[in-house]
């Protein structure tokens, strides 16, 4: 199990200026919109509590509105909190002055923006570097390092280019870059692909998980996009007006949804390839028939079971062990979906 990483606790954020005349009122119960129509104050966080493993990609997911940017700029502080607690490495960062603070982003956290925010009269090779020209670093070195963060992003021979000559996507490599660059354990992203079209969207999901196998940053991600989420997230946290609504790993928030908001957001995905088979298997049970991983989808554990003269296989963990079994029925029966009682529409 992996240490956590940096921990958030009892996380208030109100809008206004007497925002923290309102932190009992929202504990006991005063609605976001109650606290906006008679107090023309905004809810932001409200109670925010979220463990975030080391190494490991933390996903943030929610609707417009819901604090999910909120939330990843208190890491930096970049907002400051109306109430509770923030801790790295069980450094309390909200403690820090003012120079611990500057040390903090410059070493322990990079962040990657929706909008690229490149320096548009520097190249590409200086955009990577400047992070390391903050930190100090010798331009020779922060130049060779620069170099090989670009060829890692699939950018060499593009050292020299200006933003304003690559495509969007070209771009968002060299904000990868450059956020890598520092070496920072902590990489902060906030919706860093939602302005990319799909294929490079895509493109750019294989990048980070490649990248990420040796790497092994604590990455905070932020998306709108449940496919997306699925797809790169070790942990998921889902937000609705400031508040956690549910937390787990992607298969705990397929199989198990807290709550109508949740079944709403996850009734269109393609279960077949979401669904892993450690989902549905009868755990301490086994087989005669072949054996599945248990991080296979549904989608292809199918064809295997169909196969089989029983229905049924062993499940094997990545060590060949074998921990239970699945059948065809129990496949067949979680490639349904739960009917929602809502429309996303309604929680925007």
């Amino acid at each position: 199990m992996s240490k956590t990483k940096l921990k958030i606790e009892n996380l208030y954020k109100i809008f206004g200026p007497r925002a923290k005349s309102f932190i009992d009122p929202v504990k006991n119960g005063m609605s976001k919109q109650e606290l906006l129509d008679n107090h023309s104050h905004v809810l932001g966080l409200n109670n925010i509590n979220l463990d975030i493993p080391e190494q490991r990609i933390q996903v943030i997911m929610g609707l417009s509105g819901s604090g999910k940017s909120t939330l990843i700029r208190h890491i930096n502080r970049l907002i400051e909190p109306t109430a509770g607690a923030i801790t790295v490495d069980d450094e309390d960062i909200l403690s820090m002055s003012q120079l611990q603070l500057r040390e903090f982003r410059r070493k322990k956290t990079s962040m990657v923006f929706q909008k690229f925010a490149l320096l548009p009269h520097k190249t590409v090779a200086q955009n990577v570097a400047y992070g390391l020209t903050i930190q100090g670093e010798q331009e020779s070195i922060a130049k060779e390092k620069s170099h090989k963060w670009i060829e890692s992003v699939g950018l060499s021979g593009f050292e020299e280019r200006y933003p304003a000559q690559l495509s969007g996507g070209m771009q968002q490599r060299v904000g990868l870059a450059r956020a890598l660059a520092t070496d920072a354990p902590i990489l902060l992203m906030d919706e860093a692909f939602s302005a990319l079209d799909p294929l490079i969207r895509t493109d750019m999901q294989n990048i980070l998980l490649e990248l990420q196998k040796d790497l092994h940053k604590t990455i905070i991600f932020i998306t709108h996009d449940l496919d997306e989420a699925l797809r790169i997230g070790d942990n998921i946290a889902i937000l609705r007006d400031g508040k956690i609504i549910q937390k787990g790993d992607p298969q705990q928030i397929i199989m198990k949804p807290a709550d109508d908001y949740i079944s709403d957001f996850i009734k269109d995905i393609n279960r077949g390839k979401v669904i892993e088979v450690k989902s549905i298997m009868q755990k301490g049970s086994s087989s005669k028939g072949a054996s599945l991983d248990s991080s296979c989808s549904l989608e292809d554990a199918l064809k295997v079971l169909n196969n089989e003269k029983d229905n049924e296989c062993s499940v094997v963990d990545d060590k060949g062990k074998k921990i239970g079994k699945v059948t065809l029925d129990a496949a067949i029966g979680a490639l349904f979906r739960e009917k929602a009682s809502r429309n996303k529409e309604k929680y925007k």
